[in-house]
């Protein structure tokens, strides 16, 4: 998934030093976290690389962090066929332009009401929750209810 727009409300705070912050959801964390300890694998692929980013990816153990790769769909293929999986296995989660051919190329393509259009269009699902504010947690929980029974990673 992407990262500003889809873990955060898309928002930067930057102060006159140059500190950066982002606000991220605690129900976006849990759901993630329920992922991770289910075995389904997750990463983080954002177009700008950010210190709060890796601090929250830290936090709740992805595994996988790719910053500073607009070419989202790339960066998506060469991590999936890294592990051996293919389009039809994966999730993808965005809200921008360069979000979109990842989601086309992945199995089911994600969005959040306030995308731009392009995601939108791309999108085969958008959330009901806003971007930052448990709609990741919302695609978690739909991924742990239609989780194949017989699916060991």
């Amino acid at each position: 998934m992407d990262v500003d727009g889809i873990l955060t409300d898309g928002t930067i705070h930057i102060s006159s030093d140059g500190t950066e912050t982002k606000v991220f959801s605690i129900l976006d964390g849990m759901g993630l976290v329920r992922l991770r300890q289910a075995g389904i694998i997750v990463a983080w692929i954002s177009g700008r690389a950010s210190g709060a980013t890796t601090v929250r990816a830290s936090e709740l153990k992805i595994p996988h962090v790719i910053q500073g790769r607009t070419d989202k769909v790339t960066a998506l293929r060469e991590l999936t066929a890294a592990l051996g999986f293919e389009a039809g296995a994966c999730v993808y989660m965005g809200d921008d332009d360069i979000d979109a051919p990842a989601m086309i190329w992945a199995g089911i393509g994600v969005s959040v009401p306030a995308a731009m259009p392009a995601a939108l269009q791309a999108a085969d699902y958008v959330t009901a929750r806003s971007a930052g504010h448990g709609a990741v947690r919302e695609v978690c929980e739909q991924i742990l209810a239609h989780r194949s029974p017989t699916f060991h990673p």
